[in-house]
């Protein structure tokens, strides 16, 4: 599994793991529970290779900071996210000093918080953090199990499923306009 493997949605809690297509939308499990549900075309998905946490200059992607947080923890547990406000915002400004505290709220340290203790727990984080070498290597080996079976799928065999316009559309991480592009 890699960055790009894992989605977030907005209004259900968790995250997710995509693991097929559908007319309208997608089939996506839970990394938690391991529940599967359909996400609709009128939901807002986020895939995790998009989310960025904004800097004065420009943005540091979630990778980045799930790393540091992963050196600074020595690959354990991170503050809680149910923390109080100002611990959490000294704590981002351990790991990222020049973070936009104008754009950047506290709702928004609780789910990254959140999202790294769960990748943690599952023992996902590592996998989650390697190279982008070996993942594009994995990625050509998921393209082909995913032929086999559904939970092989990654964005490259989704996007073969479904049109160019709904591709783009799912790559921004709005999925509303799928059905429109079909």
């Amino acid at each position: 599994m890699t960055i790009d493997d894992i989605i977030s949605v907005s209004g259900k809690g968790g995250l997710f793991q995509i693991i097929s297509t559908t007319n309208n939308g997608l089939i996506v499990e839970g990394l938690e529970d391991k529940k599967r549900m359909p996400v609709f075309a009128s939901d807002n998905v986020s895939s995790f290779s998009d989310i960025s946490i904004y800097t004065e200059e420009d943005s540091t992607p979630l990778k980045e900071i799930f790393k540091r947080i992963s050196e600074k923890e020595s690959g354990g547990e991170c503050l809680d996210a149910n923390s109080d406000s100002d611990k959490l915002k000294a704590y981002l400004a351990e790991l990222l000093p020049d973070y936009d505290e104008d754009r950047v709220y506290v709702s928004h340290i609780k789910k990254l918080m959140k999202w790294y203790n769960i990748l943690q727990k599952l023992g996902l984080l590592e996998e989650v953090l390697k190279d982008n070498e070996e993942a594009s290597d994995d990625d050509d080996d998921k393209s082909k199990a995913s032929a086999k079976g559904a939970k092989g799928l990654n964005k490259k065999s989704i996007s073969k499923s479904i049109p160019r316009a709904a591709e783009k559309q799912m790559h921004t991480g709005n999925l509303k306009n799928i059905r429109k592009a079909q």
